[in-house]
């Protein structure tokens, strides 16, 4: 009689014990190569001190190599198919808590002890979303590494001027240093998806204070971004949204950071959007 052979990798057996297929609607691409677990360690400089956030568990392959390093573990998952699997990755930690709910509706702020790092790999549709929610609503983070999609890595970590810039790269650069630390081969994950991923990493800036994230600044930058091909003050006029400016506070306050009039949002830095702000509220 043939028996059929288990497999080594510890997604793909728990796929297989626990009958899991991955649900495209969530944007499910699990981890299968476990060689990429020591690099995402390096990069995020895990210790035995830190508090980690995980979102998106999934298998639990990611979660299982966290826990043995760090000082607690909090893994949020949405899918409670998956609940099996994730329990039988983590149960054996006493310093795993695994939170079932939607990252982008959970109170993040409740969370004991407190994170200090973000370690995940992200489902593609929300990854964007919930970093930056997760750099204003964790204020004692100061470490994410992330696998994104790799147009999600560039466009975070993009400079003015560039293609890719645009509100996300600013609000995201206002407070971290933002970087695309490798790309990862599209052979890391079942299934295999149809885009290419980066490793993302991002280290608060000391002074990158949630002060940076106003409602005001906010407004202000996805404004600035709403109508690319036009001029800023032209792109704010257009805006529905608050705060309301005149053609000529606007070119005030433009003059006052050393920017020409007719200059565009994407030739602003984070910091000139700060500034601009700033001007704007005198």
């Amino acid at each position: 009689m043939r028996v059929a052979r288990i497999p080594h990798q510890p997604s793909l057996r728990r796929m297989r014990r626990f009958d899991v297929r991955p649900d495209r609607d969530l944007g499910q691409n699990f981890l299968i190569d476990s060689n990429i677990l020591g690099v995402i360690e390096h990069t995020a400089e895990l210790s035995a001190e830190d508090v980690v956030l995980e979102i998106g568990g999934g298998l639990g392959v990611l979660s299982e190599h966290l826990a043995e390093r760090c000082a607690h573990l909090h893994v949020i998952e949405v899918d409670t198919r998956l609940a099996e699997a994730l329990r039988d990755a983590t149960e054996r930690f006493a310093n795993v808590t695994l939170h079932w709910e939607d990252a982008m509706r959970a109170d993040l702020q409740r969370l004991r002890p407190a994170p200090t790092k973000v370690v995940a790999n992200l489902p593609y549709g929300i990854a964007a979303s919930v970093l930056l929610r997760t750099i204003e609503d964790l204020a004692a983070v100061h470490c994410w590494v992330a696998m994104v999609q790799r147009e999600v890595g560039e466009r975070l970590a993009a400079a003015p001027g560039s293609r890719e810039y645009g509100a996300p790269s600013v609000i995201a650069q206002l407070a971290c240093e933002v970087r695309v630390a490798r790309a990862i081969p599209r052979s890391v994950f079942h299934p295999v998806p149809n885009v290419d991923s980066v490793l993302l990493h991002m280290r608060r800036r000391r002074e990158g204070a949630t002060a940076h994230f106003s409602p005001e600044l906010r407004a202000l930058v996805a404004a600035g971004f709403a109508h690319r091909r036009k001029t800023l003050v032209r792109s704010l006029a257009l805006s529905a949204s608050p705060p309301a400016y005149s053609r000529e506070q606007l070119q005030d306050a433009l003059e006052r950071i050393g920017k020409p009039a007719d200059v565009r949002a994407e030739r602003l830095s984070p910091l000139d959007f700060a500034a601009l702000e700033r001007a704007l509220a005198r």
